[in-house]
């Protein structure tokens, strides 16, 4: 773990793994950045910074609880930015983590080199997700033995009668293979949040999407945009409605994958990320197909 302090002197924390030039690596949540793992092998290309947001994880709680509300969080990211010494850094940015990133670049576009946004959180941007569009994304999973118990929960959640077993129920479409790992990877997750952190996050005022989305076409850095094939929490067409506010923006969707495109198929996402963001010594090259 590394530490710095950001602009109001709350001590903030981030994991550092790998070698090779730095990409900050947002997570959702909001939650520590333990979940991200080493996004399945990226480490090996570079070298990943982790913050922990504030709130969560190692980073201290602030005096102040409303500052964790995602667009002041911004002044968080340059802080640390600052703290690495960097004129411009590389994002990648997981679920709603992009809310995160995309206001970042908004406001500081000059500090962004490349942006990439996994399987990303879209309210920043204003774009919904209806309950049948979630529906079918996930209906091509209908032969897995956990799916009549799974749809009939998302069904309740998306009319409104959801429960805390709903939740509990539709925890597998988020993996692209519901096994003992996934399962392990989603009891560590709920140990991870705090709901007054994820309210102080979301809360009114947090999301500006009319102004964000029009200082987007502004961004000319490179952008990737990847989904998950199966993934209700950011479907595909989403996704792709997201990459098109970006002037240049990459879009890709990985096969089999749910929210967490890194634990199904580490080989392709880092194939990916990879192709998109670089390594010492090599050239970028096509996405995968």
């Amino acid at each position: 773990m590394e530490f710095f302090t950001s602009y109001d002197g709350t001590r903030l924390a981030c994991r550092v793994s790998g070698d090779g030039p730095p990409v900050v690596c947002l997570p959702g949540g909001p939650q520590e950045s333990a979940y991200l793992g080493e996004l399945g092998g990226l480490s090996a290309h570079r070298r990943l910074i982790m913050p922990d947001l504030r709130g969560t994880g190692r980073s201290a709680m602030p005096a102040d609880l409303a500052s964790c509300r995602c667009d002041r969080l911004v002044d968080d990211l340059e802080a640390l930015r600052e703290h690495l010494g960097l004129d411009r850094m590389d994002l990648l940015a997981h679920c709603a983590g992009a809310n995160l990133a995309v206001q970042y670049v908004s406001r500081l576009p000059h500090r962004v080199g490349r942006l990439a946004l996994i399987t990303p959180s879209v309210r920043a941007v204003g774009i919904e997700i209806s309950g049948e569009l979630r529906r079918d994304t996930v209906r091509s999973r209908r032969d897995e033995p956990w799916f009549p118990e799974a749809f009939a929960a998302l069904e309740a959640i998306g009319a409104g009668r959801a429960t805390p077993a709903s939740w509990q129920a539709v925890a597998p479409f988020s993996y692209g293979r519901w096994d003992e790992a996934a399962r392990a990877h989603r009891a560590a997750e709920e140990e991870r949040l705090d709901g007054r952190v994820v309210a102080a996050f979301n809360a009114e005022g947090a999301f500006t999407p009319d102004t964000t989305r029009a200082l987007l076409t502004r961004f000319g850095s490179p952008v990737l945009v990847l989904a998950g094939e199966v993934d209700p929490g950011a479907p595909p067409s989403t996704s792709a409605e997201l990459a098109g506010l970006f002037p240049r923006a990459e879009f890709a969707v990985q096969p089999g994958a749910g929210h967490f495109p890194w634990l199904d198929d580490p080989d392709r996402f880092v194939a990916t990320a990879v192709a998109f963001l670089g390594q010492p010594g090599a050239h970028r090259g096509p996405l995968p197909r």
